[in-house]
């Protein structure tokens, strides 16, 4: 198992860094789910990336959440809720209320990264993940910037 040998400090913040992680990625997927329209165009073919992307970042989390020997949040439903929420919402107000909502949501996921790579103590592997999906997350706002500049 991963984490042998933490002291118990650690492991707490390296498990609510996980479960953090892991159910804003499933916040995130969920927003682009429900961003997508039926019709063939752009904008949709890059919704399904960022989706399938987020989805990428939703299991990393979970497998190191298991690898620790952790449990993914229960509290994760809730983050569902909000990721419908302004997915949906923001389809409804139209595609520059999705790119905008897309900017701040990222723009936020990024800080999170950020602030947890700062504070926890992550094993190597761990820490490359965490910022391979940071890296990630930074791509999805200069796509989101340019379709709004083009609509």
């Amino acid at each position: 198992m991963r984490g042998e040998g933490f002291p118990p400090e650690r492991l707490a913040a390296v498990r609510k860094g996980l479960r953090t992680l892991h159910t804003l990625e499933l916040m995130a997927q969920t927003i682009y789910k429900f961003q997508l329209t039926r019709e063939r165009n752009e904008v949709n073919r890059q919704l399904v990336a960022a989706m399938c992307n987020e989805m990428g970042h939703y299991q990393d989390f979970q497998i190191k959440l298991y690898e620790y020997g952790f449990r993914p949040s229960i509290l994760r439903a809730a983050y569902w809720m909000v990721g419908f929420a302004f997915g949906f919402g923001s389809r409804m107000l139209g595609k520059k209320a999705m790119f905008r909502t897309g900017i701040w949501v990222e723009s936020k996921a990024v800080h999170h990264y950020a602030e947890l790579l700062e504070t926890i103590d992550w094993d190597d592997e761990t820490r490359r993940v965490v910022e391979k999906d940071q890296a990630d997350e930074d791509g999805h706002i200069n796509r989101w910037r340019a379709m709004l500049a083009k609509a």
